[in-house]
């Protein structure tokens, strides 16, 4: 008899919003300290920068027993001019990230969160690897560059595909679907 590997557990929704309480800002920080400082090394100790006190966090929270309080996403937005906005930091919790929807959603809601809030354009600086995904979703290519000693795309959402959305603080709800 042939046993299948056990997966981890991974709940059949989540919920994409802003950081509204300390704990969700707490724990997006302590989520990007590990994407980004352990498991990358792209900065040491911790990635907070001037941008973090002007910044809207975002974050995609996982339910345990049928309450959303475990943050497996997070990017932040910020607007760099007026009208032109740009998200950064965009990390999920790598048990999270074979399900591909929730990255998806986080810019979803990144740049149509900043859309209803006046944004004409909306960039961001996206690690090569991941550059293909934001082409799926109507990013265009402006640049290649190195940041942090790694290779990234300057890249600009295209907003036609992108409708305001101003109810960040509440979200939406993501179903996430395990692909065997």
């Amino acid at each position: 008899m042939l046993l299948e590997p056990v997966l981890p557990y991974v709940a059949g929704e989540a919920r994409v919003k802003f950081a509204t309480e300390a704990w969700e800002v707490e724990d997006a920080m302590a989520l990007r300290r590990q994407v980004f400082c352990r498991e990358q090394k792209v900065f040491a100790g911790h990635d907070r920068d001037e941008t973090d006190a002007r910044a809207i966090t975002l974050v995609a929270l996982a339910p345990i027993f049928g309450v959303a309080d475990q943050v497996v996403g997070t990017v932040r937005i910020h607007e760099d001019a007026p009208g032109h906005w740009a998200g950064s930091r965009l990390a999920v919790e790598p048990a999270w990230r074979r399900l591909g929807a929730l990255g998806t959603a986080l810019i979803r809601l990144a740049v149509s969160s900043a859309t209803a809030r006046g944004c004409n354009r909306f960039t961001a600086h996206v690690q090569a690897q991941n550059a293909t995904l934001f082409h799926r979703l109507h990013w265009a290519t402006l640049a290649e560059e190195t940041c942090h000693g790694l290779p990234h795309h300057f890249m600009e959402a295209d907003l036609a595909h992108y409708p305001p959305f101003a109810e960040g603080p509440r979200g939406f709800t993501v179903l996430i679907r395990r692909e065997r």
